[in-house]
């Protein structure tokens, strides 16, 4: 049995669709959501790595994908890792980034980082996933590609081997089901340095529209972050990842998608044609306004 933490994310979800229809039967999927819903062979398990009994989550347990988030990462972690000592939990892959191996002091690595000592402190089999930016964050511009398809975001200057969480799923698959991946670090990324004007004239291809990048003040993008709900301490934790962008090592390509899948590392192209439908072209946005206003 695997269990999977995080399975509504962006990863989780991935790491789910990798794993079936192999697994099925003999995966189980930790959400917080009762009405979440999972493909056939997935067997869903409500419960808060916060404050639920973990106990019966993982019971029967063999290796477990743990995928933490916020500003609970360590709290979450140490939670996870106690019970599964308990339960017998013989192996634990834990999504990670890649600013832990690089001595960054941001808030969400530091926390990352603190998962990960616990981890090794714990007896259990562990394998880490550092992966770099996903590629997927890209989708956090659709409405402004939609709108006035000016993408703004902060620190043009940096550059960074974005990531296809398809793939870190496909590295994640391989290290809960086989063998030769304990006590090992992979730092997952893509197969070239992208900045986010290298990224919005991708887009621009693949999609067909006239866009262009603007840089957006950090302060500016922590502010609508708020706006939009998220606690000032968490944006603030955020826009510090981000900023991590600007520093050489993510900028620099490593084959280890490759060495555990086989294959190569997929490119942004690949992954911008593959989610363009996701891109709202503006008549489409144009249409429902109008819609809804005629309601």
């Amino acid at each position: 049995m695997i269990l999977i933490t995080g399975a509504t994310g962006t990863v989780g979800s991935e790491v789910i669709t990798a794993l079936l229809p192999a697994q099925a039967g003999h995966m189980r999927v930790l959400t917080r959501n009762p009405g979440a819903v999972f493909p056939d062979g997935a067997q869903k398990v409500v419960a808060d790595l916060g404050d639920s009994d973990l106990a019966p989550v993982l019971d029967g347990v063999h290796a477990v994908f743990l995928l933490t988030h916020g500003l609970h990462i360590a709290a979450h972690d140490h939670r996870l890792i106690a019970a599964a000592q308990r339960a017998g939990v013989e192996r634990i892959v834990k999504l990670s980034v890649r600013n832990v191996g690089h001595d960054a002091t941001d808030p969400i690595t530091t926390l990352h980082r603190a998962g990960e000592e616990a981890i090794r402190d714990s007896g259990i089999g562990w394998t880490f996933l550092r992966p770099t930016a996903f590629m997927s964050n890209a989708l956090n511009w659709a409405g402004m590609v939609a709108a006035d398809q000016v993408v703004y975001a902060p620190f043009a200057v940096g550059r960074a081997a974005v990531v296809d969480p398809a793939d870190i799923a496909a590295v994640a698959a391989a290290c809960l089901t086989q063998d030769g991946h304990n006590h090992h670090v992979y730092e997952l990324t893509g197969p070239e340095p992208l900045s986010p004007s290298d990224q919005v004239a991708i887009l621009n291809q693949v999609l067909g529209r006239d866009l262009r990048y603007a840089e957006a003040d950090p302060a500016s993008t922590l502010a609508q972050m708020v706006s939009y709900g998220m606690p000032k301490e968490l944006a603030h934790a955020v826009i510090e990842l981000f900023r991590s962008t600007v520093e050489p090592y993510n900028s620099e390509p490593t084959g280890d998608i490759t060495a555990v899948t086989g294959r190569p590392a997929r490119s942004f192209t690949d992954w911008a044609q593959a989610h363009h439908n996701e891109f709202p072209a503006p008549e489409a946005v144009q249409n429902a306004a109008t819609i809804e206003e005629s309601r």
